[in-house]
Formats: structure tokens, C-alpha cells, sequence
């Protein structure tokens, strides 16, 4: 990726989701519905080859972490919250203030949320992985739908359609928008 605004789209089981490209590396993953304008003569996939393919790993229940050059731009507090969050194992979570705490910011609890809000490449850094104390699911850029969604997929709750493309379960239903009537 080697222009600021290269893009292409993924089409993933929770819809299509925008890919943003930097100078260094993916910038920007967004959700449908999330999607700021971009050129249309920016529009490009060889560029993001590579992070489609451990996606569609990620979302067969093949891969657990994403091995992608990133350009994210964001504080120093909120990098490290960011790297943080890539420690949390595929399949568990974690609390705002665990996370706060293992960065040695017990009391840094609210800016650890808004860090994690602001997350530019949601789903390969893991800000889906982070839960309320009582263990609850809260705010997410995707909705909560896609959060637990996720989190099932990553407790192994992946199934394939008829095609062999992942469609991810989740308790509130099936959220591959092909399958929706």
C-alpha cells in the first residue's frame, strides 16, 4: 500500500467492509454504514491482496491474530491501548479495566474505552475481544451484533454455506447479509 488513499472493498459475512490503505500499511477497516466518501479512482485491490486473504482465513475459523503491515495514526496512549489489544487471545476478552490496569493506568479506565472506540482497523486489532467488568457486551463501531458475532466465531462458532464462504452465527442469528429475507 503505497498511496494514502487507496481502497477496495471486502465482502465478509458482516457485510461489506471498507479497507483503507497508507502509506505504511492497512489504515482503515469500516463497517458498512461507517463509510466516509473516497475516490472512486483510488479503488484498488491488489494493494490489499494479502490482508483479503487472512480475512477470509480469519473468518473460516483459520487464523487467530493478522500478520499485516498497519498504518494507524493515533496518540501514543492510544497506540498502546492498541497494542494491548492485540494481546488478548483469540477467543477470550478482557475489561476496559484490565486492559487500563496492564498498562500500568488503573485509574486511565474512560481513556482506555475511548481508545478502543477509536480504533482504526477494527477486527485485526481485536478492540471486539473487550467487555464490560460484569462481563456484558457494550459499544461497538460495528454494532453489537457484529461484536458477538465475532466473539462466537472466535469461541468456534464459524459454519460455511453450501459455497464453502464463511457465514458467521451468532446468537441473534445468522449475519451473512446474502442470507437475510
Amino acid at each position: 500500500m503505497t498511496t494514502t488513499s487507496s481502497w477496495t472493498i471486502y465482502d465478509s459475512p458482516l457485510g461489506p467492509l471498507t479497507l483503507v490503505g497508507g502509506p505504511s500499511g492497512l489504515a482503515a477497516l469500516r463497517f458498512p454504514d461507517h463509510d466516509a466518501a473516497l475516490a472512486g479512482d483510488e479503488r484498488a485491490a491488489a494493494p490489499f491482496v494479502d490482508a483479503c486473504r487472512q480475512l477470509d482465513e480469519y473468518f473460516a475459523g483459520g487464523r487467530e491474530q493478522f500478520d499485516l503491515r498497519l498504518d494507524l495514526r493515533g496518540t501514543p496512549f492510544q497506540r498502546a491501548v492498541w497494542a494491548a489489544l492485540g494481546r488478548v487471545p483469540s477467543g477470550s476478552t478482557t475489561t476496559y479495566g484490565a486492559l487500563a490496569r496492564s498498562l500500568g493506568r488503573p485509574a486511565a479506565v474512560r481513556a482506555v474505552g475511548a481508545a478502543v472506540g477509536r480504533t482504526p482497523v477494527p477486527i485485526v486489532v481485536p478492540c471486539h475481544r473487550v467487555v464490560a467488568s460484569d462481563g456484558s457486551l457494550t459499544g461497538y463501531l460495528g454494532g453489537l451484533e457484529r461484536k458477538r458475532a465475532l466473539l462466537d466465531l472466535e469461541r468456534g462458532g464459524a459454519s460455511t454455506t453450501r459455497g464453502g464462504r464463511p457465514r458467521v452465527r451468532s446468537r441473534t442469528g445468522d449475519l451473512d447479509p446474502r442470507r437475510r429475507g
